[in-house]
This record gives structure tokens, sequence and C-alpha cells, in this order.
């Protein structure tokens, strides 16, 4: 009986981790310890922030090669990037205490939004209305705030009192918010209404080890958390159960993000290796 019960526990952990053949997509040192903030524009191109040093962003061409986008203001480290539906980039400034905006065609750099109530913007992620909703911790008193940014730069903040909220992500419905907190390892959900206001707020996952970074969303709902520090995504489905964790080769991972012809590779970056792997999914993004 004993033994019968050691296979079917070793089959459920086969079932609930995957060793996915995660691949460099880029070589290792290529960006600051702060890499993050992985998005696609609507013509494929791949910006991440802090190529080489902080303040910066990178364009990663298909290859994995790397080159420099653009340099920042000085005092601004981005920490996230969002692209609205003109094609304009929004970039969660951490170290200005701002959200910055970038246009795409003259690559000037403008603050869309402040709000002297900021900690420091942390993470993004944005509705079809251009509506942003900024996670906005404070590391120093484990506390948190989330933001809601109008496309005319006008803040709401939508909650405070939080703990570290970091990764922040809609479903695909835009019905649900989904804001997780590194510290206390809890992941949030919230309603969300017509006009961007949130009520609701209700335990949609707790992890009993390691910290979060970014998270997204796939096509049929499911969650994507980075495990920093494990070193693998945790795949939860719209319930908040765990279908699958997906082993990356490096440990501390900040964030990722759908792309690919099909919407179906993941790129993840990688503090600890200051580069990106990527893998094979079986389900696209929201957007694809």
């Amino acid at each position: 009986m004993t033994r019968v019960l050691y296979i079917i526990f070793t089959l459920m952990l086969c079932v609930n981790f995957t060793h996915a053949q995660s691949t460099d997509h880029t070589a290792e040192n290529l960006f600051s310890t702060n890499i993050e903030g992985p998005a696609f524009d609507k013509n494929g191109n791949l910006y991440v922030v802090n190529f080489q040093k902080d303040g910066t962003i990178g364009l990663v061409k298909p290859d994995g090669t790397v080159e420099l986008y653009v340099t920042l203001p000085e005092g601004s480290t981005a920490n996230s990037i969002q692209i609205d539906s003109k094609g304009c980039m929004f970039l969660a400034d951490f170290t200005g205490h701002n959200v910055l905006k970038l246009d795409p065609k003259t690559k000037q750099v403008t603050v869309h939004a402040h709000n002297d109530k900021f900690n420091q913007p942390n993470d993004l992620c944005i509705n079809k209305k251009d509506q942003l909703f900024a996670s906005d911790p404070n590391w120093k008193e484990s506390t948190g705030q989330i933001w809601r940014i109008d496309p005319n730069g006008k803040t709401t903040l939508l909650m405070d009192g939080m703990g570290t909220t970091n990764g922040i992500e809609l479903s695909p419905d835009e019905k649900t918010l989904y804001v997780n907190e590194s510290v206390q390892k809890k992941v949030w959900a919230f309603d969300v209404d017509a006009s961007g206001n949130i009520s609701n707020k209700r335990l949609f996952a707790e992890f009993p080890d390691y910290g979060f970074d970014g998270m997204k969303c796939d096509k049929k709902g499911n969650v994507y958390i980075t495990r920093y520090g494990k070193g693998t995504i945790a795949v939860l489905s719209p319930q908040g159960k765990q279908i699958k964790e997906i082993q990356l080769k490096g440990k501390n991972c900040s964030n990722l993000v759908f792309g690919g012809k099909d919407g179906k590779t993941i790129f993840v970056t990688l503090q600890d290796r200051k580069g990106m792997e990527k893998y094979h999914n079986d389900i696209p993004g929201k957007k694809y």
C-alpha cells in the first residue's frame, strides 16, 4: 500500500511540475540586475528595460541580439513597459517616482503621471481603453498601493493598506484584476467595473515560500506568475488552482511576456543571469 501511495504521489508531482525545454533567448550579462518589463509592440518588436545599465531600454531582436533603443532622462529607471493602442510606450519609473510616456516616433520621454503619494511605481498593465493599472510598493515598510492612470494622466488611488504589491495583470475579459504581494506571498483578485474601479478584494492564491514578481494571463484566463528565487513560472487556473509549474534555468525570474508568431512563446527576464530565456507554451497569450 505504501508503494502504491508513493507511485501516486510521484505521478501527481509529474503532472504539476513540468520541466519545459527552456532555452536562452539572449546571452547572459547583457542587462543590469534590474532586467524587467518585457513588452511587444504591434509590429512584434520586443523591448526590455535596463540594457547594459540602469536607465535604458533595449530592443531585443528575434535572434536574441540586443541594441540600445533609448536612454531615459537622468534619475529615471524603468521597471515595466506597457504599450497603448496608439503605440505609445508607458514606463513605471521607480527611481523617478513617475509613470513616463515615450513617443515611438520621436523617442521623446515625458512624465505622463505623477502623484506625491506614489511610493515607486513598479509594474503596469493596460486595458483596451488605454487605462493603466500600477502596483506601487513600499519595500522598506512592506506595504503597497494600487493606482489607475487614465489616458489623460489623471491618477486614482484604487487601494492602499496592502502588502508589497508587485505583479499586476488583467484577465482576458478585463473584469478581474490580479495583484500579487512579494513579501506576503499572496495573490489577490478584484472585480473591475466599466470605469476601471475595483472592488470585492479576495484571496486568489497563497504560497508558503519564495517571492513573486511579474504576472501575465493566457487566452483562457490562466495566470502565469514568476516565482522569484525559485526559478519557476507557476500557472494557476482562473479559480486559483495551480495547474503546473515550469522550471527555468535561472532563479531570479522577474517578468514574462507572450510572443512569437502564434503567441505561444513565453519570454522570461532573469535578473541573476542578466538575460532572457524562452520556452514554448500550449496556450497563446491573451492578446493573441
